[in-house]
């Protein structure tokens, strides 16, 4: 099993990595292989619909980290994707990244486990929070579940090593995220995944 952890913090040593940290550490403890990528200090563009990905395999015409990322995604079974809270959302490097990983790919995410963690002084966890589940909940990918809300509060550097139940959510996290991995794993063996439709895209016109 491996879970392909997101960082969204500009800062490498902030409250949102001990965050990480803890989901790493309990996925360590469990046999569960990681792999962080911290792109908050990345310049990574939003997206521009040209749908270059469409007519070239997957490939967003950005090369600017995307494309390495989404190789990562695609041989992962698990998605993390942790942000601190800014202005009541994640930070817009972390949506661009989405946002053009999400679109792009070509692969198959059905069955794939995701999660997001948020990172704030005090409010705007349960925005952020449901904004990034969006990405999950419209690729066929179930979302793992904690305690409380996965979100972890500080303000500076390190305070959030303080927040006793957001860390022990944190832990709870990945605990989940294990056993629905592992489930999966063995539905997925005598099952199969679910049956697919071809999709029959409609709007407001016809």
């Amino acid at each position: 099993m491996k879970v392909l952890i997101l960082n969204g913090s500009p800062h490498p040593n902030g409250n949102t990595s001990i965050a990480v940290a803890e989901l790493t550490k309990t996925f360590d403890a469990l046999g569960v292989e990681t792999e962080v990528v911290q792109i908050g200090q990345k310049a990574i563009r939003g997206c521009v619909a040209c749908n270059y990905c469409k007519s070239h395999g997957g490939k967003c015409v950005f090369d600017d980290g995307v494309n390495e990322i989404a190789e990562k995604f695609a041989e992962a079974d698990g998605l993390i994707v942790a942000t601190p809270v800014y202005v009541g959302s994640a930070n817009a490097t972390t949506v661009a990244c989405l946002d053009r990983l999400f679109w792009s790919t070509e692969f198959d995410k059905t069955m794939k486990v995701g999660a997001s963690v948020v990172v704030c002084r005090r409010g705007g966890a349960s925005a952020t929070f449901d904004e990034l589940n969006k990405y999950f909940l419209i690729s066929n990918m179930p979302v793992a579940g904690s305690q409380y809300w996965n979100s972890v509060h500080g303000l500076v550097p390190g305070e959030a090593a303080k927040d006793a139940e957001g860390l022990q959510t944190m832990r709870t996290l990945a605990r989940n995220m294990t056993f629905l991995l592992k489930s999966i794993a063995l539905g997925k063996e005598k099952y199969g995944l679910p049956e697919k439709e071809p999709w029959q895209p409609t709007h407001f016109i016809h």
